[in-house]
């Protein structure tokens, strides 16, 4: 049976760019390029318009008049059209441009220069709600480990494990057998000892204390 291709939207500030990821993007059958756009206020326009799947989102535009950077265009994206998910799709992998992107609710952060299919998987993975972070950012996180004053017990990293996967707090329930409030209750002792505000920004403080493996 088939099924609707993955709509996209590409924002990035290099025309050169957004048209070699188009042309590789459609390339694929699973994948179709709605439309693209040379900032980061475009891109909120645009994908509150079109309502994309997936918004490949470029950290840094440059130049006149391109306005907002990317994380905050990922932050009014998450109050304007919470149902789109973003990836971003950067040349930056400092631990602090990454710990930004999905503090402000990104679904995934990739390197413009990793292979093809990590793209595909990514976008695939931020589609279906997953979140999906390139090797070297993995890498990056997990290098910055600091001795944790309150390390999360096994069942609350298997709770953070299920989030990275995506899953809603009934699905974390039925998984792991619990009560939807007591998932809840979980969820709040996690923030708290992570000392983060939301979902992304505890699987990514959880990689960065070495308490989770997104490889």
């Amino acid at each position: 049976m088939s099924t609707r291709p993955i709509g996209l939207l590409i924002a990035d500030d290099h025309a050169v760019v957004r048209a070699g990821l188009r042309a590789l993007l459609e390339g694929d059958p699973d994948f179709e390029v709605l439309a693209e756009a040379a900032s980061g206020e475009e891109a909120v326009r645009l994908a509150v318009r079109l309502v994309p799947d997936v918004v490949l989102m470029d950290l840094r535009f440059a130049g006149p008049g391109t306005g907002i950077d990317g994380v905050e265009a990922v932050r009014r994206l998450a109050v304007e059209a919470p149902g789109v998910r973003v990836l971003m799709l950067t040349s930056y992998s400092g631990r602090s441009d990454i710990v930004r992107a999905l503090e402000a609710g990104a679904r995934g952060y990739v390197l413009k220069a990793g292979p093809p299919g990590e793209l595909f998987r990514a976008v695939r993975g931020a589609a279906g709600g997953a979140l999906t972070l390139a090797p070297e950012v993995v890498g990056e996180l997990v290098g910055q480990v600091v001795s944790p004053d309150h390390d999360l017990t096994e069942r609350e990293i298997e709770v953070v494990g299920l989030m990275a996967e995506g899953r809603s707090n009934k699905a974390i329930a039925e998984a792991l057998f619990l009560s939807e409030a007591t998932v809840k209750t979980h969820l709040v002792r996690i923030y708290r000892k992570l000392k983060v505000e939301n979902r992304a920004a505890a699987v990514s403080e959880a990689v960065r204390r070495g308490l989770l493996d997104l490889s």
